[in-house]
């Protein structure tokens, strides 16, 4: 690694970080409505992950899509106004914080149905290995959606077809609000990808160094063998599960320790360690970010609202 490419995960870490602080701001004076899930605490797995993607390799997320679509290059502004509402918004202001989707980017969301997405990306990952393409598909969930049906046959599908396709799980320990242990027989989630025969590796979370070996080792087993892989990141949300979540199931104190090993605070400290970054440097990059998320604040505020005669319009029925 050197300097700018340093300077540049960090960039996109502390950026998704600014961005969710931002966000829960707005969502207070109620300028977001509905559902807002963050990703703070999380953002090592994002980076890690899709910094070894090609811009033709698809993409699809679970509702807590935030840190995906910024690591993606998803333009900030629109996705702030999206939460808003907006028209500008990346999804016409009609999917909101759960419902991400820009196909310049091959980003393909933001679902909100725990583990119907895993689904979809095997058989985007079918098609395109039926039309002979290069590209990869990568699918992000938390393990929450691997105590799902939809997991085990995605997972069983995957493995039958010999798809090209990254199962990425966040395990970040709570799911929306229960433990590990209450909801797996088996705390050791990697051991399910290894039940249906595909290559497996559960890496730190939290180590965004450990997250881009695994993923660069991962992606290239793909793109070499055609077949799935299955990486597991062990991660921790330092946030509730949503902004309505009275955050009940956890110890206030486990939250502490598990901030001590913040991916940011890790990175930067590694970057001044090795010398590929000063003080100085990282204090342009915080000025930059906070800029950033305010041009996306305020282009979001003078965003337009659809029409109310656009009301019927994208809605079919017979």
């Amino acid at each position: 690694m050197n300097a700018e490419e340093g300077h540049h995960l960090l960039y996109q870490m502390q950026l998704i970080r600014r961005f969710e602080e931002k966000s829960a701001e707005q969502y207070t004076k109620a300028k977001i409505r509905g559902f807002l899930h963050l990703y703070i605490g999380e953002e090592a797995v994002a980076v890690g992950v899709i910094q070894s993607l090609a811009d033709e390799d698809k993409i699809l997320s679970t509702y807590r899509e935030h840190g995906h679509a910024i690591a993606r290059g998803v333009d900030t502004k629109k996705i702030m106004a999206e939460m808003y509402g907006k028209q500008e918004g990346c999804s016409l202001g009609r999917g909101g914080s759960m419902h991400f989707f820009d196909t310049k980017k091959n980003f393909y969301g933001g679902n909100a149905i725990v583990s119907g997405h895993l689904p979809m990306a095997v058989g985007m990952a079918l098609a395109s290995k039926k039309q002979n393409k290069k590209n990869i598909t990568c699918c992000f969930f938390g393990e929450g959606a691997a105590a799902e049906g939809e997991f085990h046959e995605a997972m069983n599908l995957a493995a039958l077809w010999q798809v090209p396709l990254l199962m990425v799980c966040e395990n970040n320990q709570y799911a929306m609000g229960t433990a590990l242990k209450y909801t797996h027989s088996i705390l050791e989630l990697e051991k399910k990808g290894m039940a249906y025969g595909i290559d497996t590796v559960a890496v730190d979370g939290m180590d965004l160094n450990a997250v881009i070996n695994a993923a660069n080792k991962a992606v290239a087993k793909i793109k070499e063998t055609g077949k799935p892989y299955f990486l597991v990141c062990n991660t921790y949300r330092f946030r509730a599960h949503s902004m309505f979540d009275a955050e009940l199931y956890r110890d206030k104190g486990e939250v502490e320790e598990w901030k001590k090993r913040d991916p940011i605070t890790t990175f930067k400290k590694y970057l001044l360690l090795e010398k590929l970054t000063t003080e100085q440097e990282l204090s342009i990059i915080e000025t930059r970010i906070e800029s950033e998320v305010q041009e996306a604040v305020d282009f979001a505020e003078v965003g337009t609202w659809e029409p109310i005669e656009n009301l019927t319009k994208f809605v079919y029925s017979q």
